[in-house]
């Protein structure tokens, strides 16, 4: 199970994202459309973690309007080990210092989050696909550049766990 802090694109981006999402599943190649009952939407997380609490997440982050009016821009692709297909983000500073803010309020708080999205180490992305089957790696890159450059703007933030039905915006 993966708890997130999501932010929420523009709907231009969100409607990019998902025409991605069904070129790339009518050519075979699972994405984030089908997985979990087509729950996910276009997102780039702050933080994971096994579990979170959305409303020790809200206390912590009280006052502060996460992820809202942050631009994004989507400029490579990229993978992690486990054939994990995404969009990356160019980390620019107002990115980096909101991500740090959000993270020092957790920590705070005594918010546990994995050591993958703490500020030094986090990839900031937009998750394609969890399973690209490795023959078709290739191709499903190129379907990704395709469509790239993206720009993006943050329109909202949610703590989800869509495998426990949990998804709670943040105000």
């Amino acid at each position: 199970m993966v708890a997130a802090l999501e932010l929420y694109l523009d709907v231009d981006a969100t409607r990019r994202v998902r025409t991605l999402w069904r070129a790339l599943e009518a050519e075979g190649i699972p994405t984030l459309a089908s997985l979990l009952q087509e729950k996910h939407r276009p997102h780039v997380s702050l933080a994971a973690a096994r579990s979170l609490a959305p409303a020790a997440l809200a206390e912590a982050l009280s006052g502060l309007p996460v992820g809202r009016g942050l631009t994004l821009d989507l400029d490579f692709v990229g993978q992690f080990v486990g054939r994990v297909l995404w969009l990356g983000v160019t980390p620019t500073a107002a990115l980096l210092d909101h991500h740090r803010e959000v993270h020092e309020r957790l920590e705070a708080a005594g918010v546990e989050v994995w050591d993958l999205y703490r500020p030094g180490r986090w990839v900031p992305h937009c998750t394609v696909s969890m399973r690209v089957p490795n023959p078709q790696m290739g191709h499903a890159i190129r379907r990704c550049l395709e469509m790239l450059p993206l720009r993006a703007t943050v329109i909202g933030a949610s703590v989800t766990d869509h495998a426990n039905a949990i998804d709670e915006p943040l105000t």
